[in-house]
């Protein structure tokens, strides 16, 4: 079984929804976690919401921070666009790929709801090709 890591800055917003949808989506072919460098108190409240607009439920997540334990175990790490803002340290892990998403923090819900919709897409492709 594959093992996905999504990783962003806060692990509040973009990599718990690719968490949630690979975990949904992905169910008995692989395992997804997600982590953050420098974390947020919660998750984003409207990430869990455009989320619970799909029937997924991550109101009771909480951000996590990234550990090399974490990294070392992971078959893939997916960062979530920090990678150009020189806070996610992606590049120095073994097999790393960057999707450049928009940060969610402080964007409308009809953003972060399109925010949500590239994440899907980029979920299912992803689980697609493995």
């Amino acid at each position: 079984m594959k093992k996905l890591l999504f990783v962003c800055v806060e692990n509040a917003g973009r990599s718990q929804m690719a968490e949630a949808f690979a975990n949904y989506y992905g169910k008995g072919k692989l395992i997804a976690s997600s982590a953050g460098v420098k974390l947020a108190d919660k998750v984003n409240p409207v990430a869990v919401e455009v989320i619970k607009e799909k029937g997924i439920d991550i109101s009771r997540n909480k951000p996590k921070l990234l550990t090399t334990k974490m990294s070392n175990e992971a078959d893939l790490i997916v960062t979530m666009g920090c990678g150009a803002a020189e806070i996610c340290p992606g590049p120095f892990f073994k097999t790393t790929v960057d999707w450049e998403l928009e940060d969610p923090k402080g964007k409308s819900m009809e953003k972060v709801r399109e925010i949500r919709d590239e994440i899907e897409r980029r979920v299912q492709k992803l689980i697609a090709e493995l």
